[in-house]
Formats: structure tokens, C-alpha cells, sequence
């Protein structure tokens, strides 16, 4: 059985963020995992911008409540979902995905935690596991799933490496320039034949 694990923010839905900093006017908080590798550090100065600005989780849900997914994601994760499983491995948090991810048909989605006070403001975060993409799929592998994975990110790379197969989708040329070993696509029909040509399976009808 193979299991396609993807990843969810500038792959299937847009990036948080990016829309919460266009909202705000908060050039900063535009920092992905596109700019800034260490995910810790990116997510420090993020919890250091919303503190400062006195902005809480409450705003971030107004924003999120008004993003929709990408287009064509939702028939991609439809036709994905009839020849494997599907998995969403993701750096987003469970207190922002509820509204896109019914958009997508709630696929299973791992991601991690926010603390919250009682004010709604952002404390703190809790990630599921350490290098979690990674481990996920080394713990897809340890169950007899071949895996393939798709990401934009510095922060999907581990999880491309650890994949039978790995697929940049939509990603910055920083990122598809240094890891030349992965094909890099830029559209869902171009993803479903990188799918394709992955599987072990004859999927061509």
C-alpha cells in the first residue's frame, strides 16, 4: 500500500501567515519556512510580533475564516484520495486548520499545538515531536507503507528525503536550486503525473 503525504500550507491551501500579515500590515510576520529553515526561530519571532502588536489567536481565526483552499486543491486531494491513502503533514497548528481542512474533506491531518491564555493570547507552541514530517514517515515506513511526499518548504525537505519518492510543488527557486534531486512542478496536473511516475502501481488509466 502506498500513502501520499503532503504538505498543507502553500501546497494545498495559502499561507497563513502571509494572509494574517497582508490583513495586518505586518510585513514580518510574511516569514515562512521558505525564508527561515529553523522552525523554531521563525515561530519565536512570530509569538514576539503578535505579543508586541497585542494581536491573539481571535485575529488570526477572523483571517483564516475568510481564506479559502488553492484552486484546484480540493478535486487534487479528491483525486489523490481514489488511488492512495492521504496524509497531511504540516507545520500549521490544529487551532487554525478546522476551517480550511473541512474545505478539503478533512483529509488526516498531524500537525502541532498552540498554548493560549485565557485573553486569547498566544503563549507559547507545542510541536507533536521533534523533525515530525521525518518521523512520520518513518513511522508510515516501519508499517509496511511506501510513502511519497510532496512540499514547498526547507521544512518538507527531511520528509522527501525520508520518502520512497519526493516532490517539490510549488516552491522557491532557493529551495528547488539546492535540492536539484527532486522534480519540481508547479501545477496539480503536473503533481498527479509526478504521483504517477512515483507509484509502483500502473495508475495511468
Amino acid at each position: 500500500m502506498e500513502i501520499a503525504c503532503l504538505d498543507l500550507e502553500g501546497v494545498l491551501i495559502p499561507e497563513i501567515w502571509i494572509a494574517f500579515a497582508e490583513k495586518t500590515g505586518i510585513d514580518a510576520l510574511k516569514a515562512t519556512t521558505r525564508d527561515i529553515p529553523d522552525y523554531d526561530v521563525l515561530m519565536k519571532q512570530r509569538l514576539g510580533i503578535l505579543n508586541e502588536h497585542k494581536l491573539g489567536l481571535n485575529e488570526i481565526q477572523e483571517v483564516i475564516a475568510t481564506l479559502s483552499p488553492l484552486e484546484g486543491a480540493p478535486e487534487f486531494v479528491d483525486w489523490l484520495r481514489e488511488r492512495f491513502q492521504v496524509v497531511i503533514l504540516s507545520d500549521t497548528f490544529y487551532e487554525f486548520s478546522q476551517p480550511l481542512m473541512r474545505q478539503l474533506g478533512f483529509p488526516t491531518l498531524l500537525c502541532h499545538k498552540l498554548e493560549v491564555d485565557g485573553n486569547g493570547r498566544v503563549t507559547d507552541y507545542k510541536l507533536r515531536q521533534a523533525n515530525p514530517k521525518r518521523q512520520a514517515i518513518v513511522a508510515l515506513k516501519s508499517i509496511y507503507y511506501r510513502t511519497i511526499a510532496a512540499g514547498d518548504s526547507y521544512n518538507d525537505t527531511t520528509m522527501l528525503a525520508e520518502a520512497d519518492a519526493g516532490i517539490l510543488f510549488k516552491a522557491p527557486e532557493n529551495v528547488v536550486a539546492e535540492f536539484p534531486q527532486y522534480p519540481a512542478v508547479y501545477s496539480y496536473e503536473d503533481l498527479k503525473k509526478e504521483f504517477i511516475k512515483a507509484s509502483v502501481r500502473d495508475l495511468s488509466a
